[in-house]
């Protein structure tokens, strides 16, 4: 990230901008910087308190924990990352006498094991009880490890960003209704951000340069009512109109779910032409999937396919992604799998599932994800996955979706590679697009044929080293001459 010359980031993730706004409305002095400049900072400025923000610092989030099992299982780069920094901390901590709070959406995986140069961990939102907490480490009190945060009953207890925040990030629905058991967000009472508080948002961007916005949302269809049965088409339509009259150049948005797809359909297209989305510009949320087990839909996620149930939900899917598709709205579905009593009739349900989608030839992505037990979710206290616990059958629901997702990437490498505006990253995707995913395909192929065993291999693949890297590099080309 860009540093001003005090150190100070010039664009940061949209929840450390929430978190520097929450103490600055309290009138504390707060400086946002990248790992890189720590050091800086606390030399220059005096500093009595570290917060970090994480995603992802023990490796277990199911992205990580997927594409780690697939190439062998060890520790993946985020959790390498965290370590580093820790080693880093804990050096300024006992030279400057600093104390220490971590937070963030990886919060929850530091509850059980705490390293020790952490003060607090704090799990939840900042808004009603971090500055207090806070407060107290500058005060030198003594503090519970681990501290959970009120959730804010009103809106006037979140202040507005007041810097820019990375990719034109702004929050538009805070937490999900649907009561998905494997979701930590689902504690939170839902609610929507009034259109001038959203403005005044994407205002401190514009006025930043940043000309795209990213709006943070687990339903983007949501927006504006708290009825799952119904979809505020006048909010969303005015939602996208104000932020175009504002003169942002591109929309995108992180969430959509199928069902309210099927109920607004004139909502899904009115957003695209106001957006303009198209063949070079499209978006492509992430969509729950889930499961085609009717056991473990009705148990784990009943309400994903509300107002209508499992009964409709392969057709449901089918039919949003068609709506979606022509709106240029390219869905990356993720799909949960692992759920304790989850056997291979359940995922050869998902597999038949995933078979009838490709059958229609979408355009859409399939991830199917080890479910992964997050500290706020219903299922907390389930074991992490591994390897040995999956249903056998997983590995051909992966290949499935690998295979077609491959196909989809290939047919959409131009579109992709116009996410960036370098031109030479554009010509390496298309590149890697076209050359390295012919080998993968084939890796995909071993992986299932052994249910994961042929990944063993690289287990002990050590990238920090520079016989590490010659030794990938060697294997990647190895795979691309011997595979089909």
């Amino acid at each position: 990230m860009p540093t001003d010359r005090e150190g100070k980031a010039i664009y940061a993730p949209y929840p450390l901008r929430k978190v520097e706004a929450i103490l600055t409305n309290k009138n504390f002095k707060v400086a946002v910087v990248p790992p890189e400049k720590i050091d800086k900072v606390i030399e220059s400025k005096g500093v009595r308190v570290i917060g970090v923000n994480v995603h992802d610092p023990k490796g277990i989030e199911p992205v990580s924990v997927k594409l780690s099992m697939i190439f062998g299982g060890g520790e993946t780069w985020t959790a390498k990352f965290f370590d580093e920094l820790g080693e880093k901390i804990s050096k300024l901590k006992r030279k400057y006498d600093i104390k220490v709070v971590v937070g963030g959406a990886g919060a929850w995986q530091l509850e059980r094991e705490t390293p020790e140069w952490i003060d607090v961990v704090f799990i939840g939102h900042a808004e009603i009880d971090f500055p207090e907490i806070v407060k107290k480490l500058e005060e030198g009190e003594k503090i519970p490890k681990i501290v959970k945060g009120r959730y804010p009953r009103r809106i006037e207890d979140i202040p507005p960003i007041i810097n820019p925040s990375r990719s034109g990030e702004v929050q538009i629905t805070r937490g999900c209704p649907r009561g998905c058991w494997f979701c930590s967000v689902t504690p939170d009472t839902f609610i929507s951000f009034p259109i001038d508080y959203i403005i005044k948002e994407v205002e401190v961007n514009l006025k930043a340069g940043i000309k795209d916005v990213s709006l943070i949302t687990d339903d983007i269809m949501l927006y504006g009512t708290k009825k799952l049965n119904e979809v505020n088409h006048d909010a969303i339509v005015r939602l996208f109109t104000e932020l175009k009259k504002r003169g942002v150049e591109y929309i995108n948005f992180a969430h959509i779910s199928a069902a309210p797809v099927k109920l607004s359909p004139k909502t899904v297209k009115a957003m695209s032409e106001i957006a303009g989305w198209n063949e070079e510009r499209a978006v492509a949320p992430v969509v729950g999937l889930e499961t085609g087990s009717e056991k473990i839909f009705n148990k784990y996620m009943k309400m994903k396919a509300y107002p209508w149930t499992y009964a409709h939900w392969r057709d449901l899917i089918v039919e949003a992604t068609s709506i979606m598709n022509d709106s240029y709205i390219f869905p990356c579905y993720t799909m949960t799998i692992g759920y304790p009593e989850e056997t291979d009739k359940d995922v050869e349900d998902s597999i038949s599932l995933v078979e009838y989608i490709i059958d229609h030839e979408p355009i859409a992505w399939i991830f199917p994800l080890p479910v992964i037990p997050m500290g706020l979710s219903k299922i907390r206290d389930n074991p992490l996955p591994a390897m040995e616990r999956l249903p056998s059958r997983y590995w051909d629901l992966l290949y499935i979706s690998w295979k077609y997702d491959l196909k989809i990437t290939r047919k959409l490498s131009k579109t992709i590679a116009n996410t960036s505006k370098n031109p030479l990253i554009r010509s390496m995707v298309t590149y890697m697009i076209d050359k390295v995913f012919n080998s993968i395909e084939w890796y995909f192929e071993q992986i299932k044929k052994t249910k994961g065993k042929s990944a063993l291999e690289y287990r002990d693949l050590n990238l920090n080293t520079a016989y590490g890297i010659v030794w990938s590099i060697f294997q990647l080309f190895k795979l691309s001459f011997s595979s089909p």
